[in-house]
Order: structure tokens, then C-alpha cells, then sequence
């Protein structure tokens, strides 16, 4: 497949060298057919944000200047990803590397679909669990035994989420072993094995075609009270489980049908429910980690159809990452660390990367754009896939602080891992490149 690229150098000011840019309704791009690749680079630049300390549901919202440097920082801390329709997902797969040690064994907990996870509340003497050795590829490993299997169906629904009001009048799905089919499966991305150090394990799939969901969880900004999240006058709905057409709020994790209706959008988070190092969290909201460390890629195939549709946010589909403190607090509210610090309240300031946008309803180019530190996008754009999926990765890298968007091969496979070499691949330009350079005139 030929690649035409185009690399960008994060810096205060960039300069253009393609002289076919044009400014079409207040956005620039750059010439006159799309490109496969674009290129982030230098994103080594330190700077700070804004961090909620606190919020409450009677309008209180506290921050703390957080300062954060390193190779590809903010990006390093955990990314969710969002999208917005008219958009047809296909799949999505999440890799980090590899550790190159075995991974503890732990059990697949599935979920049907609008069914919840029971957690098995173990008395005092089974806290003791037994220890259970064994040996695995000729290697002996031990474990503590703490699954003692599925739970019986509740008679009540439990709370949506971590400090989530219990949902009211919920009829909740069969557990896993129950006799009636699923409709959709959510498991854990859990596995036996790990994969060597260099490569990359996939630690978050989805697939429509098969309707399952492992190490992921869908929800959208549309929290309420007696099903799950929470709602308010001061800062409206928070992130709560969604339905499979991800139009309304779900009593608990639910596989997403794949299709995205104009101007909805919905947040892809890991299965990992948050603790204290997720840092504050809007009290009541459906709570979950997302996707930490300084080298991670995201995989997505997907169709944008053309609705014809015009008004605000319609017809103008987007794929893009956040800060997962972002929707975790107020996504759409001035309560979120989406801003600089106090002396340079920058837009954007605790990272948010706009891997495949539409800017204009109907229009037919998808750009990119970086916010954090500087907010910077390159003027090239991706042919936005109106009529055929298309897959995509966006591969952050610590090594050249580079992030890197690219349009695959059709045949690319989001296998349950990845060698170096493939992630190396999608980074490198190719050698039939058709190059635009950017020039840096220093950094913050």
C-alpha cells in the first residue's frame, strides 16, 4: 500500500512548506488529496494543568496545579477514547507492551449483556484463600485462589458503580451459565500468558461482528440517578453505562451494537472499575480506569456514512482520545482538567489527541489535532470513509516522543498481540513517502 505522510514537530509555531494549503470555513488544510499518515513529533514538552482536587454535586470544584514532564507526557497517563456518530465501529483493540513475565492466571468473568458483575463477598474464613500451584509450559507457578465462582442471579440490582446511587427497579439478565443466549459478552482481558518484551499484548478488544467485548467498557455522558451515573442542575449527567444502540443510559455494562447515531457520542474505558489513583471523581458518576503508560496504540476500523445531515455536531463524525480524568469529572463542564494551570490556562491542558476528526457537517476530510502543552494540528488530512471501513492506528511512542496516525492495510490483523517490529512498522515512514516537513521555532 503507498503512504503519503506528513510529520508535524510539536513547538510553540509551525510553518507550512506545502504551498496548496487552503482555508476552508476557518479550517486550513493542505493539499488537495488526503493523506495515510500523520506524524506527531517532539512531544517531549513539559508543562502543567489544572487537576480537580474536589467536586461536589452543589456546584464545588477545586483544582491543584499538577506539573507533568517526560517523553510523551501528559499522553502518558490514561487515555480513553471516545467517538462521535454517524459512525459504523467495526473493532477496536487496545496493546501495551509486552513484560515478558507470565501473568498471574485469573478466570474470564463474563457478563450478558444489561447483566452486572455479582462480586462474591467472602466471610473471614474465606479471605484464607488456598494457594494453588502448578505448572504451566514447564514453568511452576503458585497463586492465591480467590474465584469461587459465578454468584447466584441477584434479587436485587447492586450500585452501578463505585459511589454510584443502587439503581432502582432494575430486571437484571442471567449470569454466565444461565440457560437463555447472550445477545453480547463482556469478559476480562485476563490471560495465562504474557507476551516477550518488545511486543505488544492487546489488553482491550471489541468486535460488532461477533458482539463481544474484552477488558473494555462502553458508557456516554448520559448519567441518571435510577439506572446508573448520576444527574444534576449544576453540572448536569455524568458518564454512565450505555445501551448497545448507545442512545440511553444501561443498568450495567452492555456490548455496543456498533452503530452510532448522528451527533451521539459514547467513551470507551478498560473493565478496571477506579480507585484512589484515578484521583477525584464526580461523586455518583460510573467510575473506570483507562489506558495508561508512555507506549500504548489504539487500533479502530470503522465507516463514517454521509447523513446529509447539517446543525450542530451533526453529520460530522470524530475519533479522538482524552485524558481519562476529563470525562471522569466533567467532560462538557469547566469542572475538568481540560485547561492549563492558573498562569496559563491553555486549552486542552492534561492532553487530548483528535486522531480522526470531521470539522464541517458533511464535509469529506478528517484531520488531527493535539492539545496540551500547545495546542498544534497538522493541516493534512485522511479521507473520511463514507462508503467502506477503513482501519487506522494511533501509536503513541515514548523512545522519539512521537505519535503517529496511520491508515492500514485492509488485511491488518488485530491479533491478541503484536510484535515490535509490526508496532515499528506503523511508525516508520514509509520509503515511497511523500514528506512535508515542519519547522520548530523552540519549545515552552
Amino acid at each position: 500500500m503507498k503512504y503519503t505522510s506528513a510529520v508535524l514537530a510539536a513547538a510553540a509555531a509551525t510553518v507550512n512548506a506545502d504551498m496548496t494549503a487552503f482555508n476552508e470555513g476557518g479550517n486550513w488544510f493542505a493539499g488537495l488529496a488526503g493523506v495515510s499518515q500523520i506524524k506527531y513529533g517532539g512531544l517531549d514538552i513539559p508543562g502543567a494543568y489544572r487537576a480537580v482536587s474536589k467536586m461536589t454535586a452543589d456546584g464545588v470544584c477545586e483544582f491543584v496545579t499538577k506539573p507533568y514532564s517526560g517523553s510523551i507526557a501528559p499522553f502518558d497517563e490514561d487515555l480513553s477514547m471516545h467517538l462521535r456518530g454517524p459512525l459504523k465501529l467495526a473493532s477496536v483493540a487496545v496493546y501495551t507492551p509486552g513484560t515478558g513475565k507470565r501473568d498471574v492466571p485469573k478466570p474470564h468473568t463474563k457478563r450478558h449483556q444489561h447483566g452486572h458483575a455479582h462480586l462474591h463477598k467472602k466471610s473471614a474464613e474465606e479471605k484464607r484463600a488456598d494457594m494453588v500451584t502448578a505448572v504451566i509450559d514447564g514453568v511452576t507457578v503458585s497463586w492465591e485462589n480467590n474465584w469461587f465462582g459465578a454468584a447466584a442471579a441477584p434479587t436485587e440490582a447492586p450500585a452501578a458503580a463505585p459511589a454510584a446511587a443502587a439503581p432502582a427497579a432494575v430486571d437484571a439478565a442471567p449470569l454466565a451459565g444461565a440457560h437463555s443466549a447472550p445477545s453480547g459478552t463482556i469478559s476480562s482481558a485476563g490471560s495465562t500468558d504474557s507476551v516477550p518484551v518488545g511486543n505488544f499484548k492487546r489488553v482491550g478488544y471489541y468486535s460488532a461482528k461477533d458482539n463481544i467485548a474484552e477488558g473494555l467498557t462502553f458508557l456516554a455522558n448520559k448519567g441518571d440517578p435510577k439506572v446508573s451515573g448520576t444527574w444534576d442542575t449544576v453540572w448536569g449527567s455524568s458518564l454512565a453505562y450505555v445501551s448497545a444502540d448507545g442512545e440511553s443510559c444501561s443498568a450495567g455494562p452492555t456490548v455496543f451494537n456498533g452503530d452510532l447515531s448522528d451527533g451521539n457520542e459514547i467513551a470507551i474505558y478498560s473493565d478496571i472499575e477506579c480507585d484512589e489513583s484515578c484521583g477525584a471523581v464526580r461523586p455518583g458518576s460510573v467510575a473506570y480506569k483507562a489506558f495508561a503508560g508512555a507506549d500504548k496504540a489504539f487500533f479502530f476500523e470503522f465507516q463514517m456514512p454521509d447523513t446529509g445531515a447539517t446543525g450542530w455536531n451533526k453529520n460530522m463524525p470524530a475519533i479522538w482520545a482524552l485524558n481519562g480524568a476529563i470525562a471522569r469529572t466533567g467532560q462538557y463542564s469547566s469542572c475538568s482538567c481540560w485547561k492549563g494551570d492558573n498562569a496559563s490556562p491553555i486549552e486542552g491542558g492534561c492532553g487530548e489527541a483528535d486522531i480522526f476528526e470531521v470539522l464541517a457537517s458533511g464535509d469529506k476530510k478528517a484531520k488531527s489535532t493535539f492539545h496540551f502543552a500547545n495546542a498544534l494540528g497538522d493541516s493534512h488530512w485522511f479521507a473520511r470513509p463514507t462508503d467502506k471501513t477503513i482501519k487506522i492506528a494511533a501509536v503513541f511512542q515514548s523512545s522519539t516522543s512521537t505519535a503517529t496516525i496511520k491508515v492500514l492495510d485492509d488485511s491488518f490483523d488485530f491479533s491478541t498481540s503484536l510484535t515490535g517490529a509490526q508496532i515499528e512498522s506503523i511508525v516508520a515512514d514509509e520509503a515511497d513517502t511523500n514528506l512535508f516537513s515542519f519547522m520548530s521555532f523552540g519549545k515552552n
